[in-house]
């Protein structure tokens, strides 16, 4: 809708933290986002030989308790690859529903 929110919230760890302060400003206008929980998180470095500038791919298994979805996110910082793929896991099923 065009609003800017600004939000923050604490969690066990920066994924869970980032999780919590999307819902925090999705979920009053995005009421359908509720019932979707991650259930599985992943992580796989995929060039292991550039030690800490590696890319990093993390997978995020998300359910709304009817049907689940993986979603995908890649980048050499850990945190940007995360929300790439938790940002997905809560688009996805917006998309799907307008479709």
């Amino acid at each position: 809708k065009g609003d800017i929110m600004h939000t923050a919230a604490e969690g066990d760890g920066p994924v869970h933290a980032l999780d919590r302060a999307m819902r925090k400003a999705l979920l009053p206008y995005y009421p359908e986002l509720d019932p979707i929980h991650l259930s599985d998180y992943k992580v796989r470095i995929l060039d292991p030989q550039s030690a800490t500038a590696a890319l990093t791919r993390v997978l995020i298994d998300a359910s709304d308790g009817q049907a689940s979805w993986t979603t995908v996110g890649c980048s050499v910082n850990i945190i940007e690859a995360s929300m790439q793929a938790l940002v997905d896991s809560l688009e996805l099923p917006l998309l799907r529903r307008a479709s």
